[in-house]
């Protein structure tokens, strides 16, 4: 994806809140998101700084034309999905109208700015609502370091599968139960066998997060016609992200066929989707293979998504304990790694996806899986970072996690960063869990 005038770092807007060092939402950004005011109904925004451009509203306001204008009537639903689905040029005409609206140097700022600041609204005034209508959900395996450590433990001899090098491996998740961030997140009930091989059901005792990064489709294919890997970044909308909570206690035990109730309990995402034209000045070359193993086939193989497949994304999780909460402290980070070191690319995921002729339809949503990198601080789970709750993580306050518990709120966060660029960030990801229903 080529950079336009869009990416230039030193773009200002004139909402001052989003020139913040800090903040997630610079004019370079853009994202869209659904947010609720009050008794309205749900809206499709543009997040910039602290506030959120009403995006059906720039349409009464007479802001857009061309393509901008018709990219931005398919925004006037209450998903993203229409919008999704439209052609990439749409997307991008829309994009660089929005920047020219938003420029705190656009020469039509005085009109503009009078007519833009009232379909504003404050981020504080709003709920943010699940951006866009799920019909798919994917959870993949796309980093060795993560499927290494765990194979160390239950498979000893073998702990990377031999496909694993071949092709990205994943699953058919739950779309009915993916939760837009801030919902609390309810513990669940399930099967399992103790070591004594004992077979009990009740509470999960071993509830853990995921720190992933989740992709949106958007056009997506018939039934029976694949997408080519050259053509797969075209089908991308955009990107979150994803906790995909997971109950492994349960997930050792009913895993013959792959995971069932141990991952349908509940996948949190971030609301804001940032687009994949947004994340272009991030690109980066694919994950280096280590010497020995065998390059891609030819249907996963590009030159192009070889030089430019991986992202350059910091990724973090933190903790909130209910200790922490009643004391007035802030989350500990215990985790911090980077979207570079999954072995396989976004496009690669949605070409083997697609390799047999299963169609992908416009907001089907897929994870990366478990993002861990190759140092400690890296380790994207509980089950990594406490050895399978052998050796419990001691927090700042001196409190000690081996699982999630209760009340435990998990938070992501994510930030794209590159020298000579501005940098830009997801909002959060965040669940607090609440105990389990009496079985």
């Amino acid at each position: 994806m080529q950079l336009n005038e869009t990416h230039r770092p030193d773009l200002r807007s004139w909402v001052e809140s989003a020139n913040a060092p800090e903040s997630d939402f610079p004019i370079q950004n853009l994202p869209y998101g659904v947010f609720r005011r009050g008794a309205q109904a749900p809206h499709v925004g543009v997040a910039i700084g602290d506030q959120i451009l009403d995006l059906p509203a720039t349409l009464e306001a007479d802001l857009l034309k061309g393509q901008a204008e018709t990219a931005a009537k398919l925004a006037t639903g209450t998903t993203l999905n229409a919008l999704m689905a439209a052609e990439p040029a749409l997307h991008a005409a829309l994009r660089r109208r929005l920047s020219e609206i938003l420029n705190a140097d656009s020469s039509e700022r005085p009109r503009i700015q009078a007519a833009a600041r009232s379909l504003l609204v404050p981020m504080s005034e709003t709920q943010l609502q699940l951006p866009a209508a799920i019909g798919n959900f994917t959870d993949f395996l796309t980093s060795i370091y993560h499927t290494e450590r765990g194979g160390r433990l239950s498979r000893p001899d073998s702990p990377v599968p031999p496909a694993f090098r071949y092709l990205p491996i994943a699953y058919n998740g739950r779309a009915t139960s993916v939760r837009a961030s801030g919902e609390a997140v309810r513990r669940p009930n399930g099967q399992w066998s103790n070591p004594d091989g004992k077979v009990e059901f009740g509470p999960t005792r071993q509830l853990d997060f995921e720190l992933e990064f989740g992709t949106y489709v958007g056009r997506g294919n018939e039934l029976g016609e694949p997408v080519a890997i050259d053509d797969a970044s075209e089908r991308i909308f955009g990107f979150c992200l994803l906790n995909d909570w997971s109950a492994r206690d349960m997930q050792r035990w009913e895993s013959t066929l792959g995971p069932f109730l141990s991952k349908s309990l509940s996948t949190t995402i971030s609301c804001w989707v940032v687009t994949a034209e947004a994340l272009a000045p991030f690109r980066a070359p694919a994950f280096p293979r280590p010497e020995g193993d065998p390059a891609p086939l030819p249907y996963l193989f590009s030159k192009t998504d070889q030089a430019e497949g991986g992202i350059d994304l910091t990724l973090e999780a933190s903790v909130l304990t209910p200790r922490m909460r009643r004391d007035g402290s802030g989350p500990a980070l215990i985790c911090r790694t980077n979207f570079l070191h999954m072995y396989w690319t976004v496009a690669q995921m949605l070409t083997h996806h697609t390799s047999n002729g299963c169609n992908m339809q416009t907001g089907d949503l897929f994870g990366s899986g478990t993002t861990s990198g190759p140092h400690d601080e890296s380790r994207a789970c509980y089950t990594e970072i406490t050895t399978r709750g052998t050796q419990p993580l001691t927090l700042p306050n001196g409190e000690k996690r081996a699982w999630v518990e209760d009340g435990d709120e998990i938070i992501f966060r994510g930030r794209a960063e590159r020298q000579g660029y501005r940098s830009i960030g997801f909002g959060e990801c965040r669940a607090v869990v609440t105990p389990a229903l009496k079985s």
